[in-house]
């Protein structure tokens, strides 16, 4: 039996290993796609002997340097934080094999699998850290690593959108660091158990409300909340597909997951001030992120900005801060994860198989390559919430508990925000499949048909992730019954104060 203190290093031991492995074999490119592919398996067994350790409701927690909380480095594992780190495994394991061809070895030429599994690392450690300062170092690690491999082409475009991403998100993680300060200064602890046990003895109880806002700031420019979106789509759209595929699968997830775990745990005697402000955030997010991939013809930016406006859904379940609310949030993260990605890998065979990313310039594709057409529906009309598949099931939970709170304009933009996801879809088939085929777009079928290797290999991983898609629209009950006993747990969070803290705490 693996000790609770081994499953909780695991998730973050196993990439840091994989990345000084495939750091030492840079000169040995086949060597190094190996070990890759290797180490996200050995994360994905990691992350499934965790949720099954916690899958009864057991909260696991330990503290690192033989100090004792709220003093150590606490790292913690409730329903959330595992499922969060199960699905991270996931998505390793399918871009690894994804990267395996299409502009490998220029990848790995400017080191993708050493960045790669360190942002692994860093989005791990952020899920299961129980300490706010740590989860600042998360955050820097996931954002050097993120850096890394957003310019790994080297390419105009993409310094320039590495910039802009680098500068945006340094701003958002100074105000995050600022706020820590002046939380520690208020309650003399990092730990974020100890933080919930003695933020309500505060006595200036509106400068906690304002740290609330700021921690919101911090959180929604990682998570590209409106107006804090900008970085997103001037930088997506410059990656290639792997690494926008783990870019629109993990990290506006990760500020969504801090919005969450800091709002439930942290920050509970706020919600008649920010709640409020959430719901109108999560409208204006949702509507932007809408309107902008409704105007564009590139793939790449129609994706950026729906990853945008899901955001937006996923705040609606803090923003109603109901059990069912919660729920919905977490299973729309999970669903979300899935089907981003996805579509991203989608979208780098279409590249190959239709000549490019606009829209315009291709067609004919459910004819030359009626596999990908498929591939393509499954996800794509499970963003805009169609039924059976896992979109519906996420968006109607939503909306349902919206309107059982009487949160009815929520539920209503949510509804709205649907029909033009659908629209952005249809959009993408019309003329990427349903059209005649440019010449452009028959060479790039052709040559598609031609390589069988490639073809196969960017297009596992996608059947996996469409699988898991049908898997959780056609078997929901389970989902949403492990959806809600994590929004229970978020919602009373004592015992995970308990856990960390070793001592009984009254509600």
């Amino acid at each position: 039996m693996i000790s609770h203190h081994l499953l909780l290093m695991l998730p973050v031991a196993i990439p840091l290993v994989t990345l000084a492995v495939c750091a030492l074999l840079r000169d040995y490119p086949l060597t190094q796609r190996g070990i890759s592919v290797a180490g996200s398996v050995a994360l994905l067994a990691a992350a499934v002997a965790l949720l099954v350790a916690v899958y009864d409701g057991t909260i696991l927690a330990t503290q690192f340097g033989a100090w004792a909380a709220p003093f150590g480095i606490s790292f913690v594992a409730d329903l959330l934080s595992a499922v969060m780190v199960l699905v991270t495994a996931v998505m390793a394991v399918a871009i690894s094999v994804y990267a395996l061809v299409d502009g490998a070895r220029e990848r790995e030429r400017a080191f993708f699998h050493p960045l790669y599994h360190g942002l692994l690392m860093g989005v791990c450690g952020a899920f299961l850290t129980g300490d706010l300062f740590n989860l600042y170092v998360w955050f820097e690690i996931m954002l050097i690593a993120s850096f890394g491999l957003l310019v790994v082409g080297g390419t105009r475009a993409q310094l320039d959108a590495g910039v802009k991403y680098v500068a945006l998100n340094l701003v958002a993680t100074t105000l995050f660091l600022m706020a820590v300060g002046f939380l520690y200064g208020i309650t003399g602890t990092l730990n974020m158990a100890d933080i919930a046990r003695t933020l309500p003895g505060v006595e200036n109880q509106g400068l906690v409300t304002t740290l609330a806002v700021m921690f919101l700031l911090a959180f929604g420019s990682k998570a590209a909340l409106f107006p804090l979106f900008f970085w997103l789509p001037a930088a997506y759209h410059t990656a290639s597909a792997p690494v926008v595929a783990i870019f629109a699968a993990l990290l506006t997830k990760v500020g969504v997951y801090a919005i969450l775990r800091s709002f439930t745990l942290i920050f509970t005697g706020d919600a008649g001030y920010t709640g409020p402000i959430i719901g109108a955030v999560a409208v204006l997010t949702m509507v932007t992120g809408v309107l902008g991939a409704a105007a564009h013809f590139d793939i790449r930016r129609i994706l950026s900005f729906h990853i945008i406006s899901q955001i937006g859904y996923m705040l609606v379940g803090i923003a109603v801060a109901t059990p069912l609310a919660l729920a919905g949030s977490v299973l729309y993260v999970v669903h979300h994860i899935v089907v981003k990605a996805n579509l991203f890998l989608i979208a780098g065979a279409m590249r190959l198989a239709g000549g490019g990313f606009d829209l315009k310039a291709m067609g004919g594709l459910h004819r030359s390559t009626p596999l990908l057409a498929l591939l393509f529906a499954i996800p794509a009309l499970s963003l805009a919430g169609v039924p059976p598949l896992s979109g519906f099931w996420a968006k109607f939970v939503v909306v349902k508990s919206s309107l059982d709170a009487g949160h009815s304009v929520l539920a209503g933009v949510a509804l709205a925000v649907g029909v033009l996801t659908l629209y952005s879809m249809v959009k993408i088939w019309n003329e990427a499949f349903w059209k005649a085929p440019a010449a452009n777009s028959a060479q790039a079928s052709a040559a598609w048909r031609a390589a069988p290797r490639t073809r196969w290999a960017m297009l596992l991983p996608v059947v996996g992730l469409a699988a898991i898609t049908l898997t959780i629209g056609l078997a929901t009950e389970p989902f949403i019954e492990f959806s809600l006993r994590a929004a229970d747990q978020l919602l009373v969070p004592h015992g995970y104060i308990e856990a960390v803290l070793g001592q009984e705490v009254s509600p």
